[in-house]
């Protein structure tokens, strides 16, 4: 934990709903991590793989839709005009975007939802996929601890990592200190795990994601604000999904939206005053996001005692609750 006064606290997460108050709001991602992950088969030879990021037409997720954004291997042979095959399905590659995901056409007909469900496999990182002979059990077992416990509305190709700590009762816990907590989606794609490959942050161009809001999530915000009650975000996709509503006016704008907010030192919070997030890498995006939300010579101080102290980084990592600055 690390306080407004800069203190660092070590805990566990089950000490987390005592850090929590009466009358705090907290926010959960209810995204669903779907099997985007295809094995594929060229038509000059080989094997390849696609994930699917979103339909490209529209940013939620949709089986029925016909053409998806899609990240490749190899990139190098599949190019416009590359026929593959993904279990008894066919698909085309019909254009690639100069940040280099494919645009991928599957051939009419073709029901996309039955073919991942039958065919697709949960992205999960490579560092937590075990290979080699007797994996398959572990496989199956990861791709279920990769969804949180509230994973309703599918949409993600990675999983909201703060979350992956909650428990059936640790949320009781915290209903029953007098915490509300209410839901939102965002659907977690390209734009948060993507690496900054700039040399300032300045260069970095973040996608889009969608999220949506309910009216009730976004009335109990109003609620608390008007009380001066704390709202806690569970997860960085929650913030950002929070302060992307609130760029027009300071409002939660309930309904479904876009957000290419890219958090960075001297950004104007106007909703979240503390967050729940794991630790993250260098270059990334929300490390950048957690500096600027907690102070950069406060995180990096808590992030120097983590390191020593041998805590994980990654998604099953460790997690820290901080306070905004």
């Amino acid at each position: 934990m690390l306080g407004a006064g800069g203190a660092l606290e070590h805990r566990v997460f089950a000490d987390f709903p005592a850090l929590l108050r009466a009358g705090d709001v907290l926010v959960l991602n209810e995204t669903r991590v779907v099997r985007a992950r295809l094995r594929v088969k060229l038509s000059g030879g080989g094997d390849g793989e696609l994930l699917l990021l979103r339909p490209r037409a529209r940013a939620g997720f949709d089986p029925a839709a016909r053409e998806w954004l899609a990240l490749v291997r190899p990139g190098r042979k599949l190019r416009t005009g590359a026929r593959i095959e993904a279990g008894e399905a066919g698909a085309t590659i019909v254009g690639v975007l100069d940040d280099g995901p494919r645009i991928v056409r599957f051939d009419d007909g073709l029901d996309v939802g039955a073919l991942l469900e039958c065919h697709g496999e949960v992205p999960l990182p490579p560092y937590v996929v075990p290979r080699g002979a007797g994996a398959a059990e572990a496989d199956a077992l990861r791709a279920q601890r990769y969804q949180t416990v509230f994973a309703r509305v599918p949409g993600s190709v990675a999983a909201p990592t703060a979350s992956l700590h909650f428990t059936d009762e640790i949320l009781a816990e915290i209903r029953a200190r007098g915490v509300t907590i209410v839901p939102l989606v965002l659907d977690v794609g390209i734009a948060t795990f993507r690496p900054m490959n700039g040399a300032t942050i300045d260069e970095h161009v973040m996608h889009a994601e969608r999220y949506a809001i309910p009216a009730a999530t976004a009335a109990a915000l109003a609620a608390a604000r008007r009380d001066g009650r704390r709202v806690v975000a569970a997860g960085t996709t929650v913030l950002r999904a929070l302060e992307g509503a609130a760029l027009r006016d300071g409002a939660v704008q309930a309904g479904e939206a876009e957000t290419d907010l890219f958090v960075t030192p001297g950004f104007a919070f106007r909703v979240v005053d503390a967050l729940l997030t794991n630790f993250h890498l260098p270059r990334s995006t929300l490390l950048v996001l957690v500096s600027a939300f907690s102070g950069y010579a406060r995180v990096r101080a808590a992030y120097r005692e983590a390191i020593e102290r041998e805590y994980r980084f990654f998604s099953f990592g460790d997690a820290m609750f901080v306070e905004r600055a």
